[in-house]
């Protein structure tokens, strides 16, 4: 299905919700996401036709100024999600649940649950882990709240498997799958796919009834999701293979910045009409 065709499908939605994830997978309609850290890039993506909204804990990265992922706390994602949900109006809005916030028991992931929709207006959280984290996603689902997983790799874990490695080949496809049915059969409404092979994707995606969302894993998913400033050239460093480039920001911020700098400097800014009369 082309884009063009996808978005006409889905004009007459007003407000994405859980259950068109659930309808698009069904009909073969690509659902859409990207990472939004502030009200100003949501509102945009959502009046673009975005399907749903990340609040990533890739704002260490991109917000914060970390290396990694590991340090964001719930307490530094909590204002950037709350400013994100209150920006959109069609767009599902998803909180990253961050390291150390849900891996110690059921009711701890609860708890942070709990404090995201109390706290945000957020419409959902994620979390990663398959078989591992399948305790914590049933638990939250319980309670009402909806869950988007997150398999292959898994940011969060990055130190315990070994860097940016490419996960599900070979025999650990049957993990990947294993981790994909675990989250499904425990509630999550999606799964997110990161960095594996598109022949694993595409089993996972055929065999699971859920919703799967790529990040680096090929066509053969049911979504496409992306972190918004490599998606639109703001990021520095190294750019991960699956990336396509959309823009170019930081070669339009920096020409701007020096055409700034060059007319303050020889004066022609602030000019006659920038004055205000007595």
């Amino acid at each position: 299905m082309t884009d063009s065709t996808a978005a006409a499908a889905q004009a007459g939605v007003k407000k994405v919700r859980t259950r068109h994830f659930q309808g698009a997978k069904n009909s073969g309609i690509t659902i859409t996401g990207l990472t939004s850290y502030d009200m100003l890039t949501a509102a945009i993506f959502d009046k673009a036709g975005i399907d749903f909204l990340l609040v990533g804990d890739s704002a260490g990265n991109n917000v914060l100024g970390f290396d990694t992922t590991l340090p964001v706390t719930i307490d530094e994602l909590i204002p950037l999600t709350r400013a994100v949900a209150g920006a959109v109006s069609r767009a599902f809005v998803i909180a990253d649940m961050p390291f150390g916030s849900y891996e110690s028991s059921p009711e701890q992931a609860l708890h942070t649950a709990f404090r995201f929709m109390k706290e945000t207006g957020v419409h959902a959280v994620k979390l990663e882990g398959g078989v591992r984290s399948a305790e914590q996603i049933r638990r939250i689902v319980e309670a009402g709240i909806p869950v988007m997983a997150h398999i292959g790799f898994t940011p969060q874990s990055e130190h315990g498997l070994g860097g940016h490695i490419i996960q599900g080949r070979g025999a650990s496809a049957d993990a990947l799958l294993a981790d994909a049915i675990a989250v499904q059969d425990a509630g999550a409404f999606a799964v997110v796919l990161e960095m594996v092979p598109s022949a694993a994707a595409k089993r996972v995606t055929e065999t699971i009834r859920i919703p799967t969302i790529g990040v680096g894993a090929g066509p053969h998913v049911d979504g496409q999701l992306l972190v918004w400033t490599d998606w639109a050239g703001l990021t520095t460093g190294r750019i991960p293979k699956f990336v396509k480039q959309y823009a170019n920001l930081s070669g339009v911020l920096t020409d701007a910045a020096k055409a700034y700098i060059a007319d303050v400097g020889s004066g022609s800014y602030p000019a006659k009409e920038h004055e205000y009369e007595e």
